[in-house]
């Protein structure tokens, strides 16, 4: 459930007539990859990418692994279900990718690759798991 924590800061207090983030219950919102996934992003954009396109296209991947996986829990098929989870799981494994090309082309700190790492393999497990 740490995925419904991290939500808690975000309200839509602003408009008229809403409630706060952390009393929406949607299906992504109860998936512990979800939380994962956003986890990884947060770790992706933590490494500071220089190279302005390889920062791009690791965002891009994580953004893709949390929407995917968003995507996967609203979806009702197993087949549909699948197919969602094993993009998350690739889009995953490409930020993965795109930060340690960063670094080992000196376009990043070494510092963020721990936290991406965990991240990552986290998520990729949990996707494995839930594609079957």
């Amino acid at each position: 459930m740490g995925a419904l924590r991290m939500h808690g800061p975000c309200s839509f207090d602003g408009a008229k007539g809403t409630r706060p983030m952390q009393d929406i219950r949607l299906p992504h919102h109860k998936l512990e990859a979800y939380g994962v996934a956003m986890k990884l992003l947060a770790a992706v954009r933590e490494a500071r990418i220089r190279d302005s396109h390889l920062r791009d296209q690791a965002m891009r991947a994580a953004k893709s692994a949390c929407l995917n996986a968003a995507e996967a829990a609203g979806r009702v098929s197993p087949a549909d279900k699948a197919r969602a989870f094993a993009i998350a799981r690739a889009e995953a494994c490409e930020a993965a990718a795109a930060v340690e090309i960063a670094i080992a082309a000196g376009d990043a700190s070494g510092d963020a690759i721990d936290a991406v790492h965990s991240h990552a393999d986290r998520f990729v497990a949990m996707t494995t798991r839930l594609i079957r």
